[in-house]
C-alpha cells in the first residue's frame, strides 16, 4: 500500500540485479509510491539478470551502462530525461564490487589493480554519476541522490576487506559533492549506512552469516532488511526530507550506537565455563 510519497517524481535507479537487491526493493516501493523511473545496470547484468522482469513490473525502461564510464552515464541521464519527460528528482547508487573479495585476497595481500577497480566501481562511480548529473543539469531543485554504504567505512569488520576503503570514499564524496550540489542547485546528497544484508554482493563477504547473527544480537531493533532499507530510501527521496544533506544516515536497528548488548554478552559468555569466568573476572 502506497501513500503517494513520490507521486509525480521521476528518477533513476542503478544496481537492481535480482529480488535480493536493495535497489530492486527500492524500485518496487518507488513504483508503489507513484514514481516513474528508469533502471540501469551493466550490459551483462541486463542480459543475464532478472532486471527485465522488474522493468515490466514497474513499467520502467532499462538503460544498460557501465557506471565507471562517463559516456555511458551521460547516455543514462539523457535517455532518462527523454523517456520520463524531464529532469529527474531522485537517483539511487546501489553499486559495489570487490575483485579482491571475489578472489579471496586478504587485506594485507591485496592486488592493487583489483583495488583500483573496487574503488572505481564502488565509490568513484558515485562521483562520476554526480558530476554528470551536475554538468547536464539533469536533477531538479530539491532532488535527492543516495548511495548505499556500510559501517565498515568507520570501523574495522573482519572480512570486509577493501570494500571498507570504498565505502569510506563513497561517504566522503557524498559530503564534498553534497556541499556543492546543495549550494548551487539545492540538490541533496546522502549515504545510507545499512545493516549487513543478504544480497548477491553481500553474500561474497567472508563470514557474512556470523556477521548477520552478531549484528542481529547487538541491534536493539534487530537488523534492517532490504525491504526496510527501501522504505527508508523512499522517505529520503520524498519532500519530507528536503533539508537533509551531506549525511551518512545509519539504518541499522541501532547497531552503530551499541557497545555491547545483553543478547551479545549472553552469547559471548556461553563460550566460557563458570571457572574460566571466575578466574578472568
Amino acid at each position: 500500500m502506497g501513500f503517494d510519497l513520490l507521486k509525480g517524481k521521476r528518477g533513476i535507479i542503478f544496481g537492481a540485479l535480482n529480488d535480493m537487491s536493495i535497489a530492486w526493493k527500492v524500485a518496487e516501493r518507488a513504483y508503489e509510491e507513484g514514481a516513474r523511473f528508469t533502471l540501469s545496470n551493466t550490459p551483462v547484468a541486463c542480459r543475464m539478470g532478472e532486471v527485465v522482469e522488474l522493468g515490466r513490473k514497474c513499467e520502467a525502461e532499462i538503460i544498460p551502462a557501465d557506471a565507471t564510464n562517463v559516456a555511458d552515464l551521460e547516455n543514462v541521464f539523457e535517455k532518462s530525461m527523454e523517456v520520463l519527460g524531464g529532469k529527474v528528482d531522485f537517483v539511487l547508487h546501489s553499486i559495489g564490487m570487490s575483485l579482491n573479495v571475489r578472489k579471496k585476497r586478504v587485506y594485507h595481500d591485496l592486488d592493487y589493480n583489483y583495488l583500483n577497480k573496487t574503488l572505481d566501481i564502488s565509490a568513484i562511480s558515485f562521483h562520476k554519476m554526480l558530476q554528470v548529473g551536475f554538468k547536464m543539469d539533469a536533477i531538479n531543485e530539491w532532488g535527492s541522490v543516495l548511495g548505499l554504504s556500510y559501517i565498515a567505512a568507520q570501523r574495522t569488520f573482519y572480512g570486509y576487506n577493501d570494500m571498507a576503503d570504498a565505502k569510506s570514499l563513497l561517504e566522503s564524496i557524498a559530503r564534498s559533492f553534497g556541499y556543492i550540489y546543495g549550494r548551487e542547485r539545492k540538490v541533496r546528497v546522502n549515504t545510507v549506512s545499512q545493516s549487513p544484508t543478504v544480497t548477491t554482493a553481500g553474500s561474497g563477504v567472508k563470514g557474512i552469516d556470523g556477521l548477520l547473527d552478531f549484528s542481529e544480537r547487538m541491534s536493539p531493533l534487530g537488523n534492517a532488511d532490504a525491504a526496510d532499507c527501501a522504505d527508508y530510501c523512499i522517505t529520503m527521496f520524498s519532500d519530507l526530507t528536503k533539508k537533509v544533506t551531506m549525511q551518512n544516515l545509519f539504518h541499522d536497528g541501532g547497531f552503530s550506537n551499541v557497545g555491547m548488548s545483553l543478547r551479545a554478552m549472553n552469547q559471548y559468555n556461553k563460550s566460557f565455563d563458570t571457572d574460566d569466568l571466575d578466574e578472568k573476572y
